[in-house]
């Protein structure tokens, strides 16, 4: 099988390429002889995460970047401000505007200021997270496996990779991605189950490693979060306390039968009625009765921030905005915007932070504890802070 470098990509300016067609990776990082094909590189490295409690930091060395809604208007966007994504903003901006008017009355105020603020906000998200991950040593491993990709979605006309994160707007996310491939002419007009079993996309995965290595390389990697409690909380509103006959029978008789006391017979044949102190229990015990779920998997494991050096990090809580800027970014049709319905449930409310912390205070305060832990690394790494009791 192939073997790439991260650091010497093909047609990068580096000097990479084939390994030897049988060159793969032991779990050390070791290359061996062996079947598995994967992308590895000349520094490797374990990564020890562990499990221990929330270390909670201060926040505030870092401007808020989510959650807030409020109002500033961005600056108008140029010509020189596209693409910047690839670059870091600052020393791209810093360059334009040094080599045409370096005499200029405004050349005292920082390039910092003179940046769009969404581009602020892109830069210190980035930043943010390569920090935590070098005090982690989480960008030790440099060996990219299949599994890391297969959550990636791309887009070729606008050079584009998305890693699905479910319950933080990824339907709509698929449905524009579809447009901007030219498989559909407006997002309004794509059924869920068109969105997300029609198979009209390609992940990352499905490419060969020169195709794999040269897109990692050149398109604009995107990453869309959210408040890790919210997002659990609706993944189980959605999947447990909605009709749906797969998520009921695959994980709702087996979470039933296993943490509820004196079931009934009908609640251990149709899996309906989980709690949400139950479907923690089952998430929180190291002996699952059931295996894990994308649509609450930690985005950490999910979308590998740490080894694949996202270009942009979006977050829900400011998606439209966000998700608008990033399209006008890589030249997007004009006519095309974010979508901003909810086609799941359309009856019910979104889930909020109010609504959150209304399933969250079912729970004692050990597995409110033990909850906040689980997802201390997303947490963490995309500058959440910890939700009050």
């Amino acid at each position: 099988m192939y073997c790439y470098t991260l650091d010497k990509l093909p047609g990068s300016n580096g000097t990479g390429g084939l390994a030897g067609e049988e060159s793969t990776l032991d779990m050390t990082g070791a290359c061996v002889r062996g079947p598995v094909m994967c992308l590895c590189s000349e520094a490797l490295g374990r990564v020890d995460m562990g499990r221990g409690r929330f270390d909670w930091f201060d926040w505030g060395s870092l401007p808020p970047t989510a959650g807030s809604r409020r109002d500033m208007e961005s600056p108008h966007l140029t010509q020189r401000h596209r693409k910047l994504l690839k670059t870091d903003p600052v020393a791209a901006l810093h360059h334009n505007s040094s080599s045409s008017s370096s005499s200029s009355s405004s050349s005292s105020v920082s390039t910092e200021e003179n940046l769009p603020r969404l581009l602020r906000i892109q830069r210190a998200r980035r930043q943010w997270v390569k920090e935590l991950c070098a005090k982690y040593k989480m960008n030790t491993l440099r060996t990219i496996m299949p599994h890391h990709m297969s959550r990636i979605y791309v887009e070729d006309r606008h050079k584009l990779l998305y890693c699905e994160v479910p319950k933080a707007g990824c339907s709509n996310w698929k449905r524009t991605l579809m447009v901007l491939a030219g498989l559909a002419s407006s997002t309004h007009h794509i059924k869920h189950d068109t969105v997300h079993y029609g198979n009209h996309l390609r992940r990352l995965d499905g490419f060969d490693p020169r195709g794999v290595a040269g897109r990692l390389d050149s398109y604009t990697k995107v990453l869309f979060v959210r408040e890790p409690l919210e997002r659990l909380v609706s993944a189980f509103r959605d999947k447990f306390e909605s009709p749906n006959t797969y998520y009921h029978v695959v994980f709702g008789k087996p979470i039933v039968s296993k943490y509820r006391v004196n079931a009934s017979e009908a609640a251990r044949e149709t899996g309906s009625g989980v709690t949400f102190r139950e479907f923690v229990r089952y998430l929180l015990d190291t002996h699952r009765p059931v295996g894990m779920d994308i649509h609450w998997e930690p985005v950490n494991t999910l979308c590998s921030p740490c080894l694949l050096d996202y270009n942009f990090i979006g977050k829900f809580e400011t998606m439209e905005e966000e998700a608008n800027f990033l399209l006008t970014e890589i030249g997007a049709p004009k006519n095309l915007t974010f979508p901003s319905f909810k086609d799941r449930n359309p009856e019910s409310a979104r889930t909020s932070a109010h609504i959150t912390q209304r399933y969250v205070s079912q729970l004692s305060a050990a597995e409110r504890q033990m909850l906040y832990d689980f997802y201390y690394m997303d947490s963490l790494i995309f500058n959440y802070t910890k939700p009050p009791h």
